[in-house]
């Protein structure tokens, strides 16, 4: 077994943050590879930095990295999550969740820890039978309409099994993406700024609609989306490991 600990990559470290915008990537069902720095699923995710940062800027920003690639029989990246909220320093006393994939699935199994205030999964994994979590703050999941990996009325029916449990549940879907989150970059970043500004969409109990998530009005292109991952790689470092 790895002797490799979960740990937090800054990216944005105001001195006096109190609040972190946590990013979780996606991974494999089963994996004990180690989750490599240059992995598509993680680059993936840094786009969501400088979104972060521009809804949220006197929050930290950090990549979560789990032990292994993936979820595995002991869903490990829930742990991973459960363990570095635990070991975050009192200053920080209010977390956002961004989780991605099989991300998503572990912000939303991870939800309900104390810090937590707020959890936004974008095309979560989130299989039939999914415990369900009583997740703290706004919750909003989003889902593209051509997801081929994930699969959107999951997460549908995960939302309205939430909202029935008493879960405010925001359910957002993103007409022709697919799992990269890709062709529709500049839409996917706008919702994390505005998730992380506060903006929480239609967070309805008596309610089953799905919402559009909005189009920008500069059309996204799958090489657009590649180069904003190129572009936040080069503008962004990881300043440490952890606080």
């Amino acid at each position: 077994m790895s002797s490799v600990v979960p740990r937090i990559d800054l990216l944005v470290a105001p001195r006096d943050a109190s609040e972190l915008v946590l990013l979780a990537h996606g991974g494999q069902e089963e994996s004990l590879a180690p989750a490599g720095a240059w992995r598509a699923a993680i680059l993936r995710m840094w786009p969501f930095v400088p979104a972060a940062r521009a809804g949220a800027p006197a929050a930290a920003v950090g990549l979560m990295r789990y032990r292994y690639r993936g979820w595995n029989a002991a869903a490990d990246p829930v742990t991973d999550l459960h363990t570095v909220l635990d070991r975050l320093p009192p200053r920080i006393t209010r977390v956002l969740l961004i989780g991605h994939s099989m991300g998503g699935r572990a912000i939303v199994a991870a939800g309900n820890h104390p810090l937590v205030d707020g959890a936004l999964a974008l095309a979560p994994w989130l299989p039939d039978g999914e415990p369900l979590t009583q997740l703290r703050g706004p919750v909003v999941f989003a889902h593209g309409t051509a997801d081929q990996v994930t699969n959107p009325a999951q997460t549908a029916a995960y939302a309205k099994r939430l909202r029935a449990s008493g879960v405010p549940v925001a359910l957002l879907s993103v007409a022709g993406d697919d799992h990269t989150m890709l062709r529709r970059s500049p839409d996917w970043n706008a919702l994390v700024r505005d998730f992380t500004a506060g903006t929480t969409y239609d967070l309805s109990l008596d309610s089953d609609e799905t919402e559009q998530l909005p189009r920008s009005t500069r059309p996204g292109t799958t090489l657009r989306g590649v180069l904003d991952i190129a572009r936040a790689r080069l503008r962004y470092r990881i300043l440490r490991h952890g606080f």
